[in-house]
């Protein structure tokens, strides 16, 4: 079973789904029926609000260019928004590694949208595209041989694709389908609180970056598929989805770069195994809950889920004649199908009051597969403490200490000793972080990470022996355009 086989039933489910939108909110929801209509303010991804001009000069509005000379409103009445931000670092590590000094990466990032209502008159429709620039240089696969890479926004060179899809609400906006090229972690096992942080694994975890095919359809890389959203009134939420397993097509017993085999975002395949992804959500207060009305409220959302990939995956120990891979012919034996859990939580711990920013909030998530004879990874987890506003009239600062922790299976530990080398275990880092809001469209973020066991255990290849402890120290700027 491949994915080109599942997606003609998905997409006759969308056509029907659209039919029946239209239907219904013929009933229940004016259209525009002329570009030139002027609806209320829209969203852009990332989280901005389209305005006629800034207010309060360049240090206050929301982007750095404005409104570009009124491109940005004039694109906004034909119900378009144009997003670009650029994160930008510098990361070194002083103490650990195979060797010392200092990095520079940087990402890119441009997104455009259309909300089908302003531009022509299609209620709850939603076009995207999205590209990025990476450039400068890799800290942990240059200086650290770290499993859970020391920055998010660590990948190869170049220019890509990253996202392309439309998404169409339904139901009143209870429930809507996105179908199209995806990127799941920006929606599938998400922590809010743990997005704050410079380390790889607060965004996509170590299990599925470790264990998944190509590292998963996730930054840089998406693939093909749909999802499913559903958000009836009241606390719980549902999400699931199915894509292609494999967005670069690399082989289950191949140790390429994944990212060179889609080195422009275009591969668009959907003739692998499907990977398919359901997640349950439960958040507090829900909009509109008169259980708690007049009480003062500490929100927060748990979230639990799991992935199943009907590809196959290559045994971590053994051979094709029964040998260790260290002894035997050197060729894996595959295995069908790979799955993980997970749990996630985001919980507010404390506010000074309801009408203050200044609180501290709590983040956990923890994801496990028992199988471990075709996993590198079988658990890893990442939990942490934010504080936000922690000097006065800093209501837009966040310092936010992390911890993360993976754990290598049983299996590939195995090999290593199977084949002499040093047996690898766990991997534990912990992350201090302070975002400095200097406009709402600029924040410096000094970071520091410190990583007990580098590789799990890795040897430094300059001296045979264990790579030590390492130190990471740096800056990153983040940038809205």
């Amino acid at each position: 079973m491949s994915l080109n086989k599942i997606m003609p039933c998905l997409t006759g489910l969308l056509a029907a789904l659209l039919a029946n939108a239209a239907l219904a909110d013929d009933n229940d929801t004016p259209h525009y029926h002329s570009a030139g209509n002027q609806p209320g303010a829209m969203s852009s991804s990332f989280g901005e609000t389209l305005q006629e001009g800034p207010s309060g000069g360049i240090w206050q509005q929301d982007q750095l260019l404005g409104t570009m000379g009124g491109i940005r409103p004039w694109l906004g009445s034909y119900g378009i928004s144009l997003g670009l931000t650029e994160t930008s670092e510098v990361l070194g590590n002083t103490s650990g590694g195979v060797k010392r000094g200092f990095d520079y990466d940087g990402l890119t990032t441009m997104t455009l949208q259309m909300d089908t209502q302003r531009a022509f008159g299609w209620y709850g429709g939603l076009f995207n595209v999205s590209g990025l620039d990476v450039h400068g240089s890799n800290l942990s696969a240059h200086n650290l041989g770290t499993l859970q890479t020391s920055s998010g926004i660590e990948a190869d060179n170049g220019v890509r694709l990253w996202e392309a899809w439309y998404q169409q609400s339904f139901w009143k906006n209870q429930a809507d389908v996105k179908i199209g090229q995806q990127s799941l972690d920006q929606e599938f096992m998400v922590s809010q609180n743990a997005l704050l942080f410079v380390n790889t694994m607060f965004g996509w975890p170590m299990v599925p970056s470790a264990d998944m095919l190509s590292g998963g359809p996730a930054y840089p890389l998406s693939s093909p598929g749909a999802r499913l959203r559903l958000q009836p009134t009241g606390p719980w939420s549902l999400l699931a989805g199915v894509f292609d397993d494999n967005p670069s097509g690399i082989s289950p017993t191949s140790d390429q770069d994944s990212q060179r085999l889609d080195r422009f975002g275009t591969n668009f395949r959907m003739s692998d195994s499907p990977l398919f992804i359901a997640e349950v959500q439960y958040s507090f207060p829900a909009l509109g809950d008169l259980e708690y009305a007049g009480k003062e409220v500490l929100p927060g959302t748990y979230k639990l889920g799991g992935w199943y990939d009907a590809g196959q995956f290559a045994d971590q120990r053994y051979g094709t004649d029964g040998l260790s891979l260290a002894t035997g012919n050197g060729d894996p034996r595959l295995h069908r199908g790979n799955y993980s859990i997970y749990a996630v939580a985001d919980q507010m711990l404390w506010r000074e009051s309801p009408q203050d920013e200044e609180s501290v909030s709590f983040f956990f998530r923890a994801m496990g597969t028992p199988q471990s004879d075709r996993n590198n990874v079988d658990f890893s987890l990442n939990a942490g403490l934010n504080y936000r506003e922690p000097f006065e009239h800093r209501e837009d600062d966040v310092l936010g200490l992390g911890v993360g922790y993976a754990h290598v299976s049983s299996a590939a530990a195995g090999l290593d000793v199977d084949s002499g080398s040093i047996k690898q275990n766990g991997e534990t880092f912990v992350e201090l972080t302070y975002q400095y809001a200097l406009a709402p469209w600029w924040a410096l973020q000094p970071d520091v990470q410190y990583i007990f066991n580098p590789g799990a255990g890795i040897a430094d290849p300059n001296s045979g022996k264990r790579v030590g402890n390492e130190t990471v120290i740096g800056l990153r700027t983040n940038l809205t355009f």
